[in-house]
C-alpha cells in the first residue's frame, strides 16, 4: 500500500537531503533507487518509511535493513552541510542542471556530485579517452585532438587519469576552452595525486563529477562503472589508445550501448597501444585524423548558434568574441568550423560575415547528436 501523501500547506520542501542521505546506503544503487523513486510521492517519504513499505516498494530483506540503519547512523541535513563544506553540489535527476544527455541512459545516477558546473553549453561534448601508458603518438594525437575540440567550443570530457587523460584536460585548459572530469570516487579526494592541482583548474572552468558520496576512496572496480558517466554525458567518445582490455574500451562499450557516436584514432599494427581503436573501426567506429573528422559527425547547430551575432556586415573576430561572451581562441575556432559548413565566410583581416539571409535557422544542420 502507497504511503498517504500529507497535505499541501504551501510550497513542498526539497527532498534532496533525504535523496543524498539514502545514496549513502551501499546497496542503493540505480535500479532500486527507481523502485524507490516509483512507490514513493518523495525522498523523505522513502527515508521514513517503515519496513513493511520499503518491502512493499521493491527492497528485499537485506537492503530494507541498511537503510533502517542508515536512519540510526546518518543525518541527512549533516550530510548537506558536508557537501557545502566541501564546495559541492548535489544534482538529482530532475534538477535542470543535471546533465540531460546522461538522465537518458538506463544507469543514470539517483545522485550526481559536481564541483565546478555544468553548463548547458557542456551538453555539446566529446569524451576523450585513453591508456594511462600513451605512447609518443598517442599523446601527440591527444592533444592535437584535444585542441581542435576545444578550440571549437566542444566541451572536452575525460577522466583524470594519468596519460590521455591528464593531455585532454591540460590541452582544453590551454586553449581556453572547457572541460569536465568524471571521477571513480568521492569528490573530497583526487586521484591521482599528482592531479590535484589540475582538478582546481577543471573544477574553476569546468567540472568535476562523481555519483560517488563524500568519503568514497578510489577502488579498481569503481572506475569501469564511472566510464558509464563519461561517455554518458557526451554526444561521442573517441577513444585514442588501449589495449583490448583497457578502461578506455570499456567506455566505448557504454557508449555504444548508449548509442553515442563512437570514434578511434588509427595507430599502428604493431602497437598493442592500438589495438583497442584499431578493433573499434573494423566494428564500425568512425576513423579520426583531426577534430574536423569529430566535428563533421557531429551536429554543429549549438556552435552556429553562439555564433547568431554575426550579420551580412563584417565583424573582426575579437568584436565577435566579445559578443558572443566566447573565449576569442574559440570564437576563432569556432567560426573556422562554420566556414567550412558555408554557414560563414572570411572576407579578409579575420573579418566575418554571415551567409545565410538573416531568418536562415542554424538547426537545419540536423539535431544534435544524430545523423543527417
Amino acid at each position: 500500500m502507497r504511503p498517504t501523501l500529507p497535505p499541501v500547506i504551501d510550497e513542498q520542501p526539497s527532498d534532496l537531503r533525504y535523496r543524498v542521505a539514502l545514496h549513502r546506503v551501499h546497496r542503493l544503487g540505480s535500479m532500486r533507487f527507481g523502485l524507490l523513486d516509483r512507490f514513493f510521492p518523495d525522498m523523505e517519504h522513502a527515508w521514513r518509511a517503515s519496513a513493511s513499505e520499503l518491502a512493499a516498494a521493491g527492497l528485499d530483506a537485506r537492503t530494507t535493513a541498511e537503510v533502517l540503519r542508515a536512519r540510526e547512523e546518518i543525518d541527512p541535513d549533516g550530510e548537506m552541510e558536508r557537501l557545502e563544506e566541501a564546495g559541492v553540489t548535489a544534482l538529482a535527476p530532475d534538477d535542470r542542471r543535471y546533465p540531460s544527455r546522461l538522465g537518458e541512459i538506463d544507469d543514470a545516477p539517483p545522485v550526481l556530485y559536481v564541483r565546478g558546473e555544468w553548463r548547458p553549453e557542456d551538453e555539446w561534448s566529446v569524451a576523450v579517452v585513453g591508456t594511462r601508458r600513451a605512447t609518443v603518438y598517442g599523446r601527440q594525437a591527444t592533444a592535437e585532438l584535444s585542441r581542435g575540440l576545444a578550440a571549437s567550443g566542444v566541451t572536452v570530457v575525460s577522466g583524470l587519469a594519468r596519460g590521455v587523460d591528464t593531455i585532454a584536460h591540460r590541452t582544453a585548459l590551454d586553449t581556453g576552452g572547457r572541460t569536465v572530469a568524471a571521477l571513480a570516487n568521492g569528490l573530497d579526494t583526487i586521484y591521482p595525486p599528482e592531479n590535484r592541482h589540475l582538478a582546481d583548474e577543471i573544477a574553476e572552468r569546468g567540472a568535476l563529477m562523481t555519483d560517488y558520496p563524500l568519503g568514497t576512496k578510489p577502488r579498481a572496480d569503481f572506475f569501469p562503472r564511472r566510464n558509464r558517466i563519461l561517455s554518458g554525458v557526451s554526444l561521442g567518445t573517441l577513444v585514442v589508445e588501449g589495449d583490448f582490455k583497457s578502461g578506455a574500451m570499456i567506455t566505448a562499450r557504454f557508449a555504444t550501448e548508449q548509442n553515442r557516436e563512437l570514434f578511434a584514432v588509427p595507430g599502428s599494427i604493431f602497437s598493442p597501444q592500438s589495438r583497442g581503436p584499431l578493433g573499434l573501426i573494423k566494428d564500425g567506429a568512425t576513423p579520426v585524423s583531426s577534430a574536423n573528422d569529430i566535428l563533421e559527425a557531429l551536429n554543429l547547430s549549438q556552435l552556429g548558434a553562439q555564433m547568431g551575432v554575426l550579420t551580412r556586415e563584417a565583424q573582426h573576430v575579437d568584436v565577435v568574441a566579445r559578443r558572443s561572451g566566447l573565449a576569442p581562441s574559440v570564437a576563432s575556432g569556432t567560426l573556422a568550423l562554420l566556414e567550412l559548413k558555408g554557414l560563414v565566410r572570411d572576407v579578409g583581416g579575420m573579418q566575418f560575415v554571415r551567409v545565410r539571409d538573416e531568418d536562415a535557422d542554424y538547426s537545419a544542420a540536423g539535431t544534435p547528436g544524430t545523423r543527417s
